[in-house]
């Protein structure tokens, strides 16, 4: 059953998934290509995956992905435990594995957590060093939030060596390597067997380190063209287009928040939906940064994608984000939600969404000539309707 077909009771179709992050499908990249320009602060890539006969998703799924370790850091590690990798342990499933095959796919060596902190000053006991201690317990959560920023198991055990008995130890201390969750970029009908991601790879310099996200370095460094990679499909019907096809999209998708509404166009383009499309994409600079450009001029060209608005917050002295075109447009972005548009916002959780929230709250108040009570109320009833939905992270 395709959403051309539903009614707005009804609910999208459930896909029963054969594959998933304790039986993944083990994938062939068919594309690793990098988006952003020489010139970008980021490095932004988009990723195409092949996929069994038979797996199937909806705009607004999410492909779940399962990394390793980066081989120096998992080498890095051993050393500083004194293991050669040889050493026999016990999974999490009691299934006997090496020590190497542990630490590189098992166990998150990465980002350091007050978890895995607390779970060493546990196994060592009495034995526990005073720095050690002083990190331990709800007490001391701001030391040890502060201690763990930048850090990752390598120097944890580097600063409090000694303490790590056996290799299994490290199951007591360690969380597992779990699947990083990707918005899907792509339209099932637009690309048959496959599924598509975007991914801003993240490095960063700290405690006299270069290191990078586990996932999306791997993604980034170690999945070229013709690797196999575990991978499984999420649904996520919290996030998902209107049943009416005819109904108006305004998309807020700032940085890799676009790669659900590329997913999203394509579908409505593909399935000949005639609801109107505007999209709000922001990055730092158009000539670097903007991410499936000739696509979506393209769309735009053609008719189907009925506004693009776009704000490159460094490309002029003061800087413009998504959520300044909002309000320079905010009488037609009223006049849209009067006229029953659904409205979804991808991307950073802490900052944007609060901000084009925030802003909404002023448009509708501006344009109803109303107070901000009546905005709250007005934008809990889009909720309620889910005419306002949010993937954020």
């Amino acid at each position: 059953m395709t959403e051309t077909t539903l009614s707005s009771t009804e609910a999208p179709a459930k896909h029963v998934q054969k594959y998933t992050r304790n039986q993944p499908y083990l994938s062939k990249t068919l594309v690793n290509t990098k988006l952003t320009g020489p010139e970008s602060e980021k490095e932004t890539i988009h990723i195409e995956l092949e996929l069994e006969e038979g797996m199937s998703y909806l705009p607004g799924d999410a492909v779940g992905i399962i990394p390793t370790n980066r081989e120096p850091q998992v080498e890095s590690v051993l050393k500083a435990l004194g293991y050669t990798g040889d050493e026999r342990v016990l999974d999490h499933y009691k299934v006997e594995i090496s020590f190497l095959e542990a630490i590189t796919s098992r166990l998150a060596i990465g980002k350091l957590t007050r978890s895995a902190v607390n779970q060493l000053g546990k196994l060592a006991g009495d034995a526990a060093p005073a720095g050690l201690k002083a990190l331990l317990g709800p007490d001391n959560k701001a030391l040890a939030e502060e201690y763990v920023w930048g850090r990752e198991f390598y120097d944890l055990i580097t600063e409090f060596p000694g303490l790590i008995k056996t290799p299994q130890d490290c199951f007591q201390v360690l969380a597992r390597l779990t699947p990083r969750m990707y918005s899907i970029a792509s339209a099932l009908e637009a690309h048959p067997g496959q599924v598509h991601t975007t991914v801003r790879v993240v490095r960063y310099h700290s405690h006299n380190m270069d290191r990078q996200g586990v996932c999306s370095g791997f993604m980034g460094e170690r999945m070229p063209v013709g690797t196999l990679v575990p991978i499984f499909l999420h649904e996520n019907n919290n996030f998902r287009l209107p049943a009416d096809t005819d109904a108006p999209v305004i998309m807020v998708g700032p940085g890799t928040g676009i790669a659900p509404f590329r997913s999203y166009l394509e579908y409505r383009q593909i399935m000949g939906h005639k609801g109107d499309n505007w999209l709000f994409f922001g990055e730092q600079r158009s000539v670097s940064d903007y991410l499936y450009k000739d696509q979506f001029q393209a769309m735009e060209q053609d008719g189907f994608l009925t506004r693009l608005s776009t704000a490159f917050s460094r490309d002029q002295q003061r800087k413009v984000y998504v959520q300044d075109r909002m309000r320079e447009h905010a009488d037609d972005v009223f006049a849209w939600l009067e006229s029953g548009a659904y409205v979804y916002v991808c991307g950073d959780a802490e900052r944007m969404a609060k901000d084009v929230e925030r802003t909404l709250l002023d448009i509708i108040a501006l344009g109803a000539n109303n107070t901000l009570e009546y905005a709250n109320e007005y934008l809990a009833a889009m909720k309620k309707a889910k005419r306002y939905q949010l993937d954020v992270y």
